[in-house]
């Protein structure tokens, strides 16, 4: 009868550790500029775009623009990230405030895997406190 509970208490560590290893895995992590260009793994960063800084490969679809601290009110002398993203470019990413990107530091610069893109919402308040 013992050698039945040590063995599923075996099975039950082991499918503990299974589970928490791929929680783990699947998890990513937001990080500043800095913990981005030397991230090993997935992370994210989010950041306001430099509009003065995009351009659009179409024979490759790659998006190349970068981003700048949020906190910063100018994206002159503010820490920026190059990004480089292989894909089809976001329809409202001309009208964003801000985005995430999902990737790894590269060669020449930030691989993002993932863009999303944050707009100002059209429910925000106007002026005279009506709705938008």
């Amino acid at each position: 009868m013992k050698a039945k509970y040590i063995i599923g208490i075996i099975i039950i560590i082991v499918f503990i550790a299974w589970g928490a290893s791929a929680f783990f895995k699947t998890t990513v992590k937001y990080v500043t500029f800095d913990e981005a260009r030397n991230a090993t793994r997935t992370v994210q960063v989010a950041g306001k775009i430099d509009f003065n800084d995009v351009t659009y490969d179409a024979d490759n679809s790659r998006l190349v623009f970068s981003i700048y601290d949020m906190e910063a009110d100018d994206p002159v002398g503010a820490d920026r990230l190059k990004v480089i993203y292989k894909g089809v470019v976001p329809g409202n990413f001309d009208q964003a405030t801000s985005v995430l990107v999902r990737g790894k530091p590269g060669q020449d610069g930030f691989v993002a895997e993932k863009l999303l893109v944050k707009c100002p919402s059209k429910y925000q308040g106007l002026a005279d406190g009506t709705q938008g």
